[in-house]
């Protein structure tokens, strides 16, 4: 069975972002909505980073700022990592993983063309996870 690739994970799906300008509180209610973790920020068609959930948890909620006022661009991700299409979900789940992070922009050339979950890569089914997932054992 061929591997599977992020281009292939993301077919359909559409590209879920907002511009800088948005309230974190608008964002709220997308990442509500749309039930997902992160959003990528647009700018004039160039990816200039992502707002997560702990983005929002760390520096809007436990920062004391209020999400109706504060602006994604004051708080968002800058410049975050990036994966082309092209690449298998193996190399998304290591590249994660090795940065410490959940939420990955999935590039053609330079645009983008969706966002890969850590939680979207085990129930792909890709067969080359099974190596680099490990489940600790319970006892």
């Amino acid at each position: 069975m061929p591997h599977r690739t992020l281009l292939d994970l993301l077919a359909g799906r559409p590209v879920r972002g907002v511009s800088g300008s948005f309230t974190i509180a608008s964002v709220c209610h997308r990442l509500r909505d749309y039930r997902i973790g992160a959003l990528v920020v647009v700018e004039a068609k160039r990816l200039v980073g992502i707002v997560t959930e702990r983005d929002i948890a760390t520096r809007v909620i436990a920062g004391h700022r209020d999400p109706m006022l504060t602006l994604v661009r004051e708080v968002m991700t800058r410049d975050p990592q990036t994966i082309a299409a092209e690449a298998s979900l193996a190399e998304a789940h290591r590249l994660m993983i090795a940065g410490g992070f959940r939420h990955l922009p999935v590039m053609r050339g330079d645009d983008v063309i969706g966002m890969v979950s850590l939680r979207d890569l085990p129930a792909a089914g890709d067969s080359s996870l099974r190596d680099t997932i490990r489940v600790p054992a319970l006892g």
